[in-house]
C-alpha cells in the first residue's frame, strides 16, 4: 500500500499559503509523508514548518483524498490551519517559493489534485472523502516517483514543461464518496 501523506491549507486574512515545488515547479499546499512514530496531525505541523518556515495550529480536518492512477497511488489527509509564528522561508531541495494568495488569485500550474483540495479548504468544507482518479495516457502503468523523476531528467524539457506535457492530457474523475459539512 502507498504511504499516507498530509496536506495543510494555511489560511490567514483571506489568503491561502502555497509552495512552489522544486521537482516540477508546480504550486501545491504544504505537504509530505507521515513518518514512523508520529501522528497524522504531528506530520502536518512538521511538514508545514519544514516547507514554509511557519508554525501552525491545525483548525480542522478538511478531508481525505485518495489519488488513484496508473502511477503510484496516494492517500492524503487535508487539514485547515492558521499561522501562529515563524517566518516564511523555502526548504532547500523541496520548495523554490512560498507565497500567500488571495482566494481568487490561485496560481498555476497546480500539482494534480490540489485544485479540488484548495477549493474545499477555502470554502470551509469539513469531513469530506474524495476519490481522485487520474488517467495519464503518456505514462506507463505502475510508474513510481523515482521513475517519473528519471523520465523528467532525460526528457530535455524544463521541469515545469515536463510536468505540463504529462498532465495536460490527463483525464480526471473526482467522486465525493462521503459528503462534507
Amino acid at each position: 500500500m502507498a504511504g499516507l501523506a498530509v496536506n495543510v491549507a494555511v489560511i490567514h486574512e483571506g489568503k491561502i499559503l502555497l509552495t512552489q515545488r522544486d521537482d516540477f515547479e508546480t504550486w501545491i499546499l504544504p505537504s509530505g509523508g507521515v513518518e514512523d512514530g508520529e501522528s497524522i496531525a504531528q506530520a502536518a505541523i512538521r511538514e508545514t514548518k519544514e516547507e514554509t518556515g511557519l508554525d501552525v495550529e491545525l483548525t480542522g480536518l478538511v478531508g481525505v483524498y485518495s489519488r488513484i492512477s496508473n502511477m503510484s497511488p496516494g492517500y492524503m489527509v487535508l487539514f485547515a490551519a492558521r499561522p501562529i509564528g515563524g517566518e516564511i522561508k523555502c526548504q532547500e531541495g523541496e520548495t523554490i517559493a512560498v507565497e500567500w494568495f488571495a482566494f481568487d488569485e490561485i496560481p498555476s500550474p497546480l500539482s494534480a489534485g490540489h485544485k479540488r483540495r484548495i477549493e474545499d479548504a477555502i470554502s470551509g468544507v469539513r469531513g469530506v472523502t474524495v476519490l481522485q482518479e487520474f488517467k495519464l495516457p503518456a505514462m506507463p502503468d505502475g510508474l513510481t516517483r523515482k521513475e517519473l523523476i528519471e523520465l523528467r531528467d532525460k526528457s530535455g524539457l524544463s521541469r515545469r514543461d515536463f510536468y505540463l506535457s504529462i498532465f495536460e492530457q490527463a483525464e480526471l474523475k473526482e467522486t465525493t464518496e462521503v459528503p462534507g459539512v
